[in-house]
């Protein structure tokens, strides 16, 4: 469907914070008066169930949690004490907690990225494909929703999307993980066999490589997991502190025949390191000299992925994969700073050792995997199509305190059935009043992501939603050519913005002869800094008073040369009125080649939004905790607050379906077997 838009202009208009902008609608399809009237109902009724069942507003009241010894708002963020990096939220002192109700907490869960059924969730965990199956391990909770108790959650796919909960694979038992079973990373090894490796905090809080694999091959779910007996299997080499020295990557085959991993450390506290040790059995580890990789000023080497990426652009690689048109990755997540960086460069097979391609920007100093809210991220090879897959962690940024008030009711929501448009048009009334409203869930992990070497550039990779998620595309709607003038916002009529596929790109037209290098730098303080060509993009998660939004957009800055340097950013300070989330300006710089415009995605799923910003060279994930800006009042706008250009912007826009993440049908199953059998 094509439409059309209005727009208003008001020079001054962000700098007015957006309060006021007259503006005409624009026309759009009648939607079946009757489906609106049964919205309404439905609505109704759902809003007399959130007040039957929560009278008043949650209030975050961190002293009352305190009293009942779960959690102090004086307290180190969690992880810390225990050795490895704090897996949530500082608390903010200075700030007074929001009166949260049951609704905006509903609102915040995704519909669909995974996220468990209750309960923490962190750093993805040995992805792999096997018998049909694609398996998601993860860093759970199964008590809390706070860090703590650390187990491998499990969840299947027949296509990234639509995920089956499983039992826990493995849970914290033996001493040398009685503290927590920490990341690890699946090897497929050529004889069809899979093993586990995985950091385990022991009994005396050491950290140490442990080694696991399937009980029954056969099983395509895999779900059961066997430790092996002689665990640990690598411990902290000498000069290596015992809680800095975790997390195996996946196994990459040597040209001698045997296999390497590398773990993350540091040396002296600052210098990141990943350290190689090899072996022939993966029971007995030889750590050989010298290191992969180490670079000073970083510190400690999280989550540390290794893989090599065809020159070419055309498809993924097994991470055994070597020789000519090759280059490898390196990853490491910065326990320091909380961030995913990586390196492109070249891995020396005799030596071991990896030299990245430009050195001003190593592992650490440049660029980013994602420059939003993002961590702990891992990839694998998919085998059956050819493709290396990246997962990502993207953690809350509201309080602890606020994730347990959202704990308050412990049944899961994942059976109901919902795509939001008009509120709740389709909603399973059978399974939404038998399943009650529940929050108790926290963090989720990004949809999964391709990973290409970058052939235009040479220096980036490319990263893009899998195509499975296009199988969620509902509805298009198509704005072609629309100008947005400089200082203007122009309101994209598509009704409910909750659960948006965003296509965009953008042509300027320069409205000044000359002008000087921009003051402005980077992302600026946010898309109110005003610079001669930008900022421009779109509002998402935006209601009608712009009282509450969080603009994705590009920022062209005229250098000292007189060339255009990109950046693509993403503004979260004025996402929600609550003053206890952290809200801040994410972004990097993006490379805009000669015969390429502007051009963006930006997947909307409630409180998650992803931007991948030209072709995926730099993306940036936000998380968002809108009071207004919720349910039918999400609304989407164009928006252009350069001073010295015009913007020409053509969109395609889809709503997306939820993803009814649920757990696996055993009984269904068993079932339809029984009926086939028979």
């Amino acid at each position: 469907m094509e439409a059309s838009s209005s727009t208003s202009h008001d020079p001054a208009l962000f700098r007015a914070l957006l309060l006021h902008h007259p503006r005409g609608r624009s026309s759009r399809p009648l939607k079946g008066f009757a489906v609106i009237i049964g919205s309404v109902v439905f609505l109704l009724s759902l809003v007399i169930l959130i007040v039957n069942q929560s009278p008043e507003p949650l209030a975050s009241n961190p002293s009352s949690v305190t009293e009942a010894g779960s959690y102090s708002m004086a307290a180190q963020p969690r992880g810390i004490a225990e050795g490895v990096s704090a897996k949530s939220n500082p608390s903010l002192f200075d700030k007074v907690g929001f009166n949260w109700t049951n609704a905006m907490f509903y609102w915040q869960r995704t519909a669909y990225h995974f996220q468990p059924q209750k309960n923490w969730m962190n750093d993805p965990d040995g992805p792999l494909y096997h018998k049909g199956w694609y398996h998601l391990f993860y860093q759970y909770n199964p008590d809390s929703a706070i860090w703590g108790n650390i187990t491998w959650g499990h969840a299947v796919s027949k296509d990234l999307i639509h995920w089956f909960y499983l039992p826990l694979a493995m849970v914290p038992d033996q001493w040398y993980d009685i503290n927590g079973c920490w990341t690890g990373s699946a090897t497929l090894l050529p004889d069809g066999r899979i093993v586990m490796l995985y950091t385990g905090s022991t009994n005396e809080s050491v950290q140490v490589q442990n080694l696991a694999y399937p009980a029954n091959l056969s099983d395509p779910l895999l779900l059961q997991w066997l430790k092996y007996p002689g665990n640990p299997v690598v411990v902290p080499p000498t000069g290596i502190e015992d809680d800095e020295f975790r997390d195996p990557t996946t196994a990459w085959l040597g040209p001698d025949g045997s296999w390497r991993i590398a773990v993350g450390t540091r040396f002296n506290t600052t210098i990141g390191t990943a350290l190689v040790f090899q072996t022939t059995n993966f029971s007995d580890y030889e750590l050989l000299d010298g290191v992969l990789h180490a670079v000073p000023g970083t510190g400690m080497w999280e989550c540390v992925d290794f893989y090599p990426v065809a020159i070419n652009g055309s498809v993924g690689l097994d991470t055994t994969a070597l020789g000519p048109g090759i280059k490898h990755v390196l990853k490491a997540s910065l326990d320091d700073t909380k961030v995913d960086h990586y390196a492109i460069g070249t891995y020396d097979m005799i030596t071991d050792k990896w030299t990245p391609d430009n050195p001003e920007e190593d592992v650490g100093i440049g660029l980013k995997v994602d420059y939003g809210r993002y961590y702990a991220s891992k990839t694998f090879f998919d085998q059956s199509k050819q493709r290396r897959i990246l997962y990502g962690w993207v953690n809350e940024t509201d309080t602890e305190a606020d994730d347990l008030e959202k704990g308050w009711a412990s049944i899961q929501v994942n059976y109901i059935h919902t795509y939001t448009h008009y509120h709740y048009e389709y909603y399973n009334m059978y399974n939404i009043l038998f399943y009650t409203m529940v929050f108790c869930f926290r963090t989720l992990q990004t949809i999964p992501r391709s990973v290409l070497y970058d052939k235009k550039t040479g220096t980036h990779l490319l990263q893009w939603p899998v195509e499975e998620v296009e199988s969620l595309r509902l509805n298009a709607t198509v704005f072609k050519d629309v100008v947005v003038e400089a200082g203007s916002v122009v309101p994209l009529d598509i009704g409910t913005a909750t659960q948006l596929d965003i296509l965009a790109e953008f042509e300027i037209e320069t409205l000044v002869s000359n002008s000087t290098e921009d003051e402005v730098s980077d992302c600026g303080d946010g898309a109110v800094d005003r610079s001669t060509y930008g900022p421009f993009g779109v509002l998402v998660i935006t209601d009608d008073s712009l009282s509450e939004l969080t603009p994705i957009y590009f920022r062209p800055l005229k250098t000292s040369n007189g060339s255009l340097e990109t950046y693509f950013c993403a503004d979260e300070t004025r996402s929600s009125k609550a003053p206890d989330v952290t809200k801040r300006v994410y972004g990097g710089k993006v490379p805009v080649l000669d015969d390429e415009n502007y051009n963006m995605r930006v997947l909307v799923d409630h409180s998650v939004v992803e931007s991948f910003g030209e072709g995926g060279r730099t993306v940036i994930t936000s998380r968002v905790y809108p009071t207004d800006a919720i349910y039918g009042a999400a609304r989407l706008f164009l928006f252009n607050n350069a001073s010295g250009v015009n913007v020409k912007a053509t969109l395609k826009i889809w709503e997306m379906n939820s993803a009814f993440i649920r757990p696996f049908p055993f009984e269904e199953t068993l079932f339809q077997e029984m009926v086939a059998s028979t």
